[in-house]
């Protein structure tokens, strides 16, 4: 059975699915073993990664293909990201808090996002947020500790993915 798998060199890396490989960015701070990632570190987390649903703009593109069920992104939509929050790693709708992590955003990011299943079973506060597959700016920065690939690329890998997939960052 065919996963998705992503090997990096520092915040650089490729991502290869179905015997396609594909270029990404991961966090600022490189890849960091799971024991090691802490919120707001800039890290990518190593480790195998369940792929459970998604989330898209559908005021902007058509749905993703492939096996994970997807939910449009709505305004009121944000990841909680306060270690503090009984809410932590975990989507949530209504009045955000004041730094929220909003799906709903003006620039391409978020129009196709993916959770990694990484610190939610069970659910260690501080242990890491939002982390996310999903696209790359177009200057290709890294990001946060996500994952990011150019949205053609993204459609891409998430319509070649297996039943009941996951993501390895190592």
């Amino acid at each position: 059975m065919s996963q998705a798998y992503v090997r990096s060199r520092g915040n650089i890396g490729m991502l290869t699915v179905a015997d396609r490989e594909f270029a990404c960015v991961l966090g600022k701070a490189g890849v960091v073993s799971a024991d090691a990632k802490r919120e707001g570190d800039g890290a990518t987390p190593a480790g195998t990664w369940k792929l459970r649903a998604g989330f898209w703009r559908a005021d902007r593109l058509a749905k993703p293909d492939g096996p994970l069920a997807f939910t449009p992104i709505a305004a009121d939509m944000f990841w909680d990201d306060d270690p503090a929050s009984p809410h932590y790693n975990t989507l949530r709708r209504g009045a955000p808090p004041k730094h929220p992590e909003r799906l709903l955003r003006a620039d391409p990011v978020y129009d196709v996002v993916v959770p990694l299943g990484f610190n939610d079973d069970p659910i260690v506060p501080g242990r890491g947020s939002a982390i996310f597959l999903h696209v790359a700016r177009p200057e290709r920065t890294p990001t946060a500790g996500c994952v990011a690939l150019a949205l053609d690329d993204l459609l891409e890998v998430l319509a070649a993915l297996p039943p009941d997939p996951s993501l390895t960052i190592g």
